[in-house]
């Protein structure tokens, strides 16, 4: 039972922050185009907050160590709904800024919550280390529901109701200020080691080069990345012209790809024992 109210105390903050960033997928292309951005200059906007993602998430761990991973947390929360109030504005720049706050937002989702989860589960509550799986695996299926949820709650406010390519930025604010709430009022603050930005990077490049398995790893995944971020930018100006309503079509690409995680996971089963080689 102590496991289960430290679970839901952790899913609270981490789904909704998940909601926030899920609504904002479908819109942001058709967003720039209804403020009448020409293809290449959308282009650069999305590489903006491709490039600020990758710098920003080199820093990210020792930040999040330093700063605290539950005010890190918080800091998601803050950096998000200012990234989302951007989208109000018509001016390139502030475009831009939104994006680069967008990048630095992604990559604290990506490190602080978990790092935060991992700390409290091992240290604080000291539950068997094989529950960490449990926790993510329940996340994991989660953050696809939520996400087929969000295309639909996307579509049903840009369209349904008349508000605009603008309105699912605008849904997502109060989600991102209830996460930073829950994660203030609930949550205890953890940190990380104290190391140096330039020791931790070095021991990263020393991995890589000093093993080849993991470098080809690396190149698999970034040549997997770049074709997932070639659609990302392009599934948009290719449909919408067709009027296809774009938040049902993100939710069944979403749908798409929690029944791709389901065969894996049948397929890896001890009924088919099929291995990835």
């Amino acid at each position: 039972p102590a496991f289960r109210r430290f679970q839901r105390g952790y899913y609270c903050v981490y789904l909704l922050a998940l909601a926030a960033d899920w609504l904002q997928g479908p819109y942001l292309y058709k967003l720039y185009q209804h403020y009448r951005f020409l293809e290449g200059q959308i282009a650069i906007l999305y590489v903006c907050g491709f490039a600020s993602s990758v710098l920003f998430g080199l820093v990210s761990s020792s930040l999040v160590d330093r700063l605290g991973r539950k005010k890190s947390c918080v800091l998601f929360s803050f950096t998000y709904s200012i990234c989302c109030l951007t989208k109000l504005s018509r001016d390139y720049l502030v475009l831009v800024a939104g994006r680069i706050l967008g990048g630095l937002s992604t990559a604290l989702l990506f490190s602080a919550f978990e790092a935060w989860y991992i700390h409290e589960h091992v240290e604080r509550y000291d539950f068997p280390t094989e529950w960490i799986a449990v926790t993510f695996s329940q996340a994991a299926f989660w953050n696809n529901i939520i996400a087929v949820g969000a295309g639909g709650a996307a579509d049903f406010f840009a369209e349904w109701l008349g508000l605009g390519p603008v309105a699912p930025f605008m849904v997502s604010i109060p989600l991102l200020m209830l996460s930073g709430v829950f994660a203030v009022k609930n949550w205890d603050e953890n940190y990380g080691k104290k190391r140096a930005f330039s020791k931790t990077c070095s021991d990263g490049l020393k991995c890589l080069l000093s093993d080849r398995r993991v470098l080809l790893l690396g190149t698999i995944q970034a040549l997997f990345e770049s074709v997932i971020y070639i659609f990302i930018f392009l599934w948009t100006p290719v449909l919408d012209p067709h009027g296809a309503p774009l938040g049902i079509v993100f939710s069944s690409f979403m749908a798409a790809s929690m029944l791709g995680s389901l065969l894996y996971h049948l397929a890896i089963s001890k009924r088919y024992h099929l291995q990835p080689v």
